[in-house]
């Protein structure tokens, strides 16, 4: 059963140009679904109890850090869910099977060596198991999706796969198989097996690998254009943003330093993307689309975008946004880093209406 609990209102975000944000408390319900082969699956509703009919949106994590801690950070500007929000949206974060707080493969008890865990199908069919209980826990024949990152991976291919149920689609970060080269994933990267470079080192990423405090901001370091951090990304997002991966996992302080786990099928698929093989088709994509992408991102690449524009012939509206200077993580930046477009962008677009059906 679900339980409840309301945390006060952060601050209303103001910035000229990102839309109002209306001050409302907000609502947290946590649920676990019964998915695929026994596994859980976790799901926490956010919602502003003024507005509780609105809009439902499901944000999804990337190939890492789970759910809560990417969207629902309890600092203020943390929390992407409850900006949406205070803006009439239902909004409902899932964890991945093997991320957060659902369940995990048993392998995943095991030492970290073997096949990589959790492949893009199968967190397909982990999204569909939470996109039907949203549908009838909030009576709307279609759900919005949100996907960072890999998570936008995931929703477009699932949005692909299951066209009528997906009223709005945002791929936030994501990779799409554009075309081979990539900095830091594919053949030329240390991601390729040794023996075959046109093939992903299952031998030395195994199942899942496990992830430190400190892991977590090297690339996001790298990304931001300043020697001052603190400029682009407030000291509290950063810690709280650690500090809540860690904490996904209860198996973190077994370890030294703490670090939590992540299945590697996300890093399989991702090799496999970076190389130019697409897993997926938005040719049958009916959804309106928004294709967002920092310009400093380290993942996504502007091909992925171009690719995705030409294939998403039968969608509904498409619309692609740049943001300037901005990193992998430009929800979690400041405002005036990026933020403020981000929620502009993210809020107009949910607003308008669905496709005709």
């Amino acid at each position: 059963m679900p339980f409840r609990y309301v945390f006060p209102s952060l601050v209303a975000l103001m910035l000229a140009g990102a839309p109002s944000i209306v001050s409302a408390e907000i609502a947290r319900a946590d649920s676990r679904l019964p998915g695929e082969g026994g596994l859980e699956i976790f799901v926490r509703e956010v919602s502003n109890e003024k507005q509780a009919d609105g809009m439902p949106v499901i944000l999804l994590h990337g190939a890492r850090v789970p759910g809560l801690a990417s969207f629902d950070l309890p600092v203020e500007g943390g929390s992407l869910a409850a900006d949406l929000a205070r803006t009439g949206k239902r909004v409902f974060i899932m964890d991945a099977r093997g991320y957060g707080r659902s369940m995990r493969p048993a392998a995943m008890a095991d030492p970290a060596g073997g096949k990589p865990l959790v492949n893009s199908h199968e967190v397909v069919r982990d999204l569909g198991t939470v996109v039907a209980w949203v549908k009838q826990r909030t009576g709307r024949s279609q759900v919005a999706l949100l996907g960072w990152a890999t998570g936008g991976h995931w929703a477009g291919m699932y949005a692909s796969l299951n066209p009528e149920q997906v009223s709005h689609l945002i791929m936030y970060n994501a990779l799409y198989g554009a075309h081979a080269g990539h900095r830091t994933l594919g053949p030329g990267s240390d991601m390729a097996d040794p023996q075959n470079r046109n093939r992903y080192n299952v031998a030395r990423f195994g199942a899942y690998r496990l992830n430190t405090a400190d892991s977590l901001l090297l690339s996001w370091d790298r990304s931001i254009p300043a020697e001052d951090k603190a400029q682009w990304r407030d000291p509290a997002i950063a810690s709280a943003y650690q500090r809540e991966a860690l904490a996904s996992d209860p198996d973190a302080p077994r370890h030294n330093p703490p670090a939590f786990r992540a299945p590697s099928g996300a890093l399989e698929d991702s090799f496999y993307l970076a190389s130019g093989r697409q897993l997926w088709d938005a040719a049958s994509i009916m959804a309106r689309v928004l294709i967002i992408r920092s310009s400093n991102d380290f993942w996504s690449r502007p091909e992925d975008v171009t690719k995705l524009q030409e294939h998403l012939g039968n969608a509904a509206a498409v619309k692609s946004v740049m943001i300037p200077d901005a990193t992998h993580h430009v929800h979690l930046d400041r405002m005036n880093r990026g933020r403020g477009r981000f929620l502009a962008e993210i809020i107009a677009f949910l607003n308008e209406a669905p496709p005709a059906s």
